[in-house]
């Protein structure tokens, strides 16, 4: 009983359905207001769906300034593997490396490699396209989560984040196991974690040794989120204009990036952008920051406010809604994809 009212008082790890139920009318009213269900899909007009879901990596990719990007690589799973492996030295790409589906997210199939062995065995088993990218080894991640208004100059920065991936520290004395059992994040997910790294579970940490549970730093991964919300300053929000136009008519997303410190990123040198997502992106920040549910509301509510006014200045521009069934075979054919690949996130 105790753990049952534990579980409805912890808000933040409710199922996202329930989360939003409570909020789901305005959406509704946003697409009544709209005339269109997909009244979203001009708010990013270079990404597939509006960056709402399903949209490529590789299109994303493609988009952002080289410079800030790491070295990138598709791969069918019906390829040769020699092939795949010809392409690691032409993209100057060595272990360990980084390989996650072009079309996915929350962590599912992220995998971080560390031999050629262990990238056969993923691309043997893995059912859809994926891509190799190169390894980013600065110590800090971060999120930025921007939008900017199309007739304006200026955007803003909401939430920005420093993110841990679910991880442990060794003690000198208790198991990997037990470690798990006892971290406020990784115990829910034991399960999980056993298929991944059930055969470390006896092992003994040395005093101060870290163990990655997982790489993909998402909330629902169990990664730790601690509030960066006193750096926003122009200087950031600066860069974010700079890189957002640059990537042509990006409005409304979330960048997640690696860099060497938040000075370093703010003096615009020693970082490089992993990924970005478009309207699909949740404002991340009021998780592990002290929000309280009402608040976390607010805040999902002021956003989804300044995504319709983004979505309707673009479609009033001569930006086009998806058309009702093009958007709902689209989002059909994606869960889909999402259901097989969460299948074999199970035992990849």
């Amino acid at each position: 009983m105790k753990q049952f009212f534990k579980r409805i008082v912890d808000w933040e790890h409710w199922p996202f359905k329930i989360l939003y139920a409570p909020i789901s009318p305005v959406w509704l009213w946003y697409i009544i207001r709209s005339g269109s269900v997909w009244f979203f899909t001009p708010s990013n007009p270079k990404l597939t769906f509006g960056g709402m879901e399903g949209e490529p990596k590789q299109e994303m990719h493609d988009l952002l300034p080289q410079q800030f990007a790491p070295a990138t690589f598709n791969v069918l799973p019906a390829s040769d593997f020699e092939e795949v492996k010809k392409k690691l030295p032409e993209y100057k790409i060595e272990f360990p490396l980084i390989v996650k589906p072009e079309v996915g997210g929350q962590g599912i199939l992220f995998r971080k490699l560390d031999t050629e062995d262990q990238l056969r065995n993923y691309h043997s088993k893995v059912p859809v396209e994926y891509i190799v990218q190169e390894m980013i080894t600065y110590p800090m991640e971060v999120s930025v989560f921007y939008y900017r208004l199309p007739d304006q100059p200026k955007g803003v920065v909401t939430g920005f984040l420093h993110k841990i991936p679910l991880q442990v520290t060794g003690d000198g004395k208790q198991t990997l196991q037990q470690l798990i059992k006892q971290h406020p994040k990784a115990y829910k997910r034991e399960a999980e974690l056993q298929i991944k790294h059930g055969a470390n579970f006896d092992i003994v940490l040395r005093p101060g040794e870290k163990y990655m549970l997982s790489y993909a730093a998402n909330h629902n991964r169990g990664a730790q989120f601690i509030n960066l919300q006193n750096e926003i300053d122009d200087r950031l929000v600066s860069i974010f204009d700079k890189i957002s136009i640059k990537l042509n008519d990006f409005f409304y997303g979330r960048y997640d990036i690696l860099c060497a410190s938040v000075e370093d990123l703010k003096q615009e040198k020693d970082f490089c952008i992993l990924e970005y997502n478009g309207c699909g992106a949740e404002p991340n920040h009021f998780y592990d920051t002290g929000y309280t549910l009402i608040e976390a509301y607010k805040e999902i509510l002021m956003h989804w406010k300044v995504l319709y006014k983004i979505s309707r200045y673009n479609h009033k521009q001569g930006i086009k809604y998806w058309p009702l069934i093009k958007g709902a075979k689209f989002l059909a054919a994606t869960k889909k994809h999402y259901r097989r690949i969460k299948e074999a996130d199970k035992f990849i």
